[in-house]
């Protein structure tokens, strides 16, 4: 078997699809329409690399696999080691649609038959210095969610132990959690709280350090123009600015601004057949915190924008809701940060007649 598999791949394309996961990967392997091995090898890049060197040398091997909680660290070993690889979104693999059994197994097959019929979308993949500035904006975003998770706990002690009377009425604003601090309490319930607090102020801390990061990268070189450019839109400020740059990457590398819509994921999902054309809700592909910053700055853009403040009251009468709204306006907002960049001409204000 053995023999004829390296009669079969001998000095030809071979192409592979790989599932991975945290312990175990799954292989398959094509060449000329058909599979000529397939296997399972522990998760170690050098046992993945000492495989293709020893089994197919000569052949011009392409890998691929999907996007997922491995990132991109697997491209840019391959790619170093002269090896073709792509990696795909998961939401855009192409299976059949009375496919009921999902495996491992199955999955390395159908990405190797998808990459073997060139049937497959490909991701954009960052280089390593925007991958890790990146990871600054991302961590400042989990930080946010700890802080407040950390704030509905003080929230719920002090509901628990009927304490909110002891304090003054208000909003719960960063004075208010100081004034938490100064409750009069018994030993065990002090203790926890000002654990809670302390807790607290430490990921405010941290977060804020972050923030500061993230401002010192907005004037670094390689990202200052498109920051100046984006900035320049309205409703879009420097800290929005680094993290929109840092996320989408250049902006060119959309062909239109029909396509950077569809990325941002906040274009009509579609359910059509025949005569029936059903459109729903947006597709929510890409990045869901990326699309809550654009619904943010979309806000602030139609208090200064007069055309985008007229595009929203036209979609919020037409269809009566603000959040259809909303969407529309930061769909139009991403577009033309697209159109910014691209030209290299700074944002202006638009005049309705």
């Amino acid at each position: 078997m053995r023999k004829m598999q390296d009669f079969v791949v001998r000095d030809k394309a071979v192409f592979i699809g790989l599932e991975d996961a945290k312990k175990t990967w799954k292989l398959c392997v094509r060449s000329e329409g058909m599979v000529v091995h397939e296997l399972s090898l522990p998760a170690e890049y050098e046992n993945l690399r000492t495989y293709l060197r020893r089994r197919y040398p000569g052949c011009a091997i392409k890998l691929m696999y999907e996007a997922g909680f491995g990132g991109f660290w697997m491209y840019d070993r391959l790619t170093a080691d002269g090896i073709a690889c792509v990696v795909t979104p998961p939401n855009k693999v192409t299976q059949e649609k009375v496919n009921k059994v999902k495996t491992d197994r199955i999955d390395a097959r159908r990405l190797a038959r998808n990459l073997e019929m060139d049937d497959y979308t490909s991701c954009h993949v960052p280089d390593p210095e925007r991958r890790e500035d990146r990871q600054i904006s991302r961590s400042a975003d989990q930080f946010q969610q700890m802080i407040v998770a950390t704030k509905n706990r003080i929230r719920r002690f002090l509901d628990c132990h009927g304490l909110n009377g002891s304090l003054p009425a208000g909003p719960w604003k960063s004075s208010r959690y100081r004034q938490v601090w100064k409750l009069p309490l018994s030993g065990p319930l002090q203790v926890s709280l000002h654990a809670l607090l302390r807790s607290l102020a430490e990921l405010e801390t941290a977060r804020a350090g972050l923030i500061a990061e993230l401002y010192k990268l907005a004037a670094k070189e390689r990202y200052r123009d498109a920051v100046r450019l984006k900035q320049s839109c309205p409703g879009v400020g420097k800290l929005s600015a680094i993290r929109f740059t840092l996320e989408w990457g250049k902006l060119s590398r959309f062909p239109d601004g029909k396509r950077m819509a569809s990325f941002t994921g906040l274009t009509s999902r579609e359910y059509s057949t025949g005569e029936t054309i059903h459109r729903g809700r947006v597709t929510g592909q890409s990045n869901g915190v990326v699309r809550g910053w654009l619904i943010q700055c979309a806000w602030r853009a139609i208090r200064s924008d007069p055309v985008l403040r007229d595009k929203f009251q036209r979609v919020w009468k037409n269809s009566g809701s603000k959040k259809k709204a909303i969407v529309a306006v930061a769909r139009k907002l991403a577009v033309r940060m697209r159109a910014v960049e691209v030209t290299n001409t700074p944002y202006c204000l638009g005049v309705i007649e």
